[in-house]
């Protein structure tokens, strides 16, 4: 019986990065970047306002050569503005294309964002001023250089906006706009095929008759690759001879960089299409020291050597296989840098039973103590009386208990490992 470490093992060696795409930067969100961006112009481009204010001569407000760590409307500068107001010979918008020229002992009324005239090296915050319409008095000094964005502060031409292998969030979606692209090379979504095979399934827009039922375990496997970050595509129920088992797989194989196949071990139903599969490369189906789940599959089969995973047909079981096997093997496909969920440690609020020589992967909800800011856990299966089997039990989880292989039981209060089961980032 082969122990969970070395399954995931095995299973990360197949780690593929696909062939990069070009896709328009709001696609690209989550996807790894497969070319380094360079900025073709400055960020800002021009001599900007980077507050609502008065474009100033510092030394017509009582101001001197800029200090280091000004430029903060809370900050208390050395409170020394002139005696006598400015008049304020003009107004500059956020997108003005009218050049102005400030002259000495003038003020220009400036918004966000908005060009800065002439001769003006600082910008008088309003909330420092008496906000005058047509004069206006400093109430606090500004310096040099204060409140105003040169070009290039943010992003110089011929910085790199964007680093080859860097995951493009929010930030960088930003910075690839700055840069003037339009669209971005990247790594795409690993292509996820799921397929369910097994004599008593139906679809659910069928009503399942006497010893039939519906095909849940399809659905919930597409959705968690979905969750992971891959482009899933659920083929759903396969059924008929070997010839057509076979065409089904062959095509799968084809679109695919990741194929999961629920119903495909334990039980006779599954004799049939690992017959199948055989004849695309080898399937290690094997014991794996784990509960639920511990019957699975794991292959590389066709000329692409496509990963592929055999899980049980119970929903439970597949998704606890796909959580700690398929998941992480997404995960590393889309360059994320840990592909493990977070862990942490918990108190139980009761106890657990456990199969000894097995690690166990109870589903529980994690929460916090209010007082202590500990972490407390309630398992919602494992427990005595309680069936792992159930998927109601798995849809309120938001964890899962993870119990060494050497323990059989968890008491109330005992310390465990918890699986923190967030959405993906």
């Amino acid at each position: 019986m082969r122990s969970v470490e070395e399954q995931l093992e095995l299973v990360t060696d197949a780690a593929l990065t696909p062939r990069p795409v070009r896709v328009s930067i709001v696609d690209a969100l989550g996807l790894m970047c497969a070319e380094e961006v360079q900025a073709n112009v400055d960020l800002p481009g021009f001599t900007q306002a980077a507050v609502d204010g008065y474009a100033v001569r510092a030394v017509d407000v009582g101001g001197e050569q800029a200090l280091s760590g000004r430029g903060r409307a809370d900050q208390e500068p050395a409170p020394r503005p002139t005696e006598q107001s400015l008049p304020v010979v003009g107004e500059v918008a956020a997108g003005s294309q009218q050049p102005l020229r400030l002259q000495p002992r003038q003020a220009v009324r400036v918004h966000t964002g908005a060009p800065l005239p002439a001769l003006a090296d600082a910008v008088l915050p309003l909330a420092w001023s008496d906000r005058g319409r047509k004069r206006v008095r400093a109430t606090r000094a500004v310096h040099s250089g204060d409140f105003v964005r040169r070009p290039g502060d943010d992003i110089g031409r011929g910085d790199v906006a964007v680093t080859s292998g860097a995951v493009i969030g929010p930030a960088q979606v930003g910075l690839l706009a700055a840069a003037g692209r339009a669209n971005v090379l990247v790594y795409p979504r690993p292509r996820l095929s799921v397929i369910s095979v097994g004599a008593e399934l139906v679809d659910i827009n069928r009503a399942p008759g006497l010893g039939q039922t519906y095909d849940v375990t399809s659905y919930a496997l597409a959705a968690a690759g979905k969750e992971a970050g891959a482009d899933v595509h659920r083929v759903g129920i396969a059924a008929g001879e070997t010839r057509r088992l076979r065409e089904i797989v062959e095509a799968q194989l084809m679109r695919s960089e990741i194929l999961v196949i629920s119903g495909a071990v334990g039980g006779s139903g599954a004799l049939a299409i690992q017959e199948v599969l055989h004849g695309f490369g080898d399937i290690d189906t094997t014991r794996v020291a784990m509960h639920p789940g511990s019957v699975q599959g794991f292959g590389l089969l066709g000329q692409e050597r496509t990963p592929i995973f055999l899980t049980p047909s119970n929903p439970v079981s597949a998704l606890v296989i796909f959580e700690l096997f398929a998941r992480p093997l997404i995960r590393l496909s889309l360059g994320k840098r840990n592909a493990k969920r977070r862990i942490v440690r918990a108190r139980s609020l009761r106890g657990i039973a456990s199969r000894s020589g097995r690690t166990g992967f109870i589903r529980a909800q994690l929460m916090r103590d209010a007082t202590t800011g500990d972490y407390l856990v309630e398992g919602l299966g494992g427990a005595t009386g309680a069936p792992a089997h159930l998927l109601a039990g798995l849809a309120k989880a938001n964890a899962m208990i993870r119990i060494p292989a050497d323990t059989d039981e968890v008491r109330p209060g005992d310390i465990v490992d918890v699986i923190f089961l967030a959405q993906a980032s």
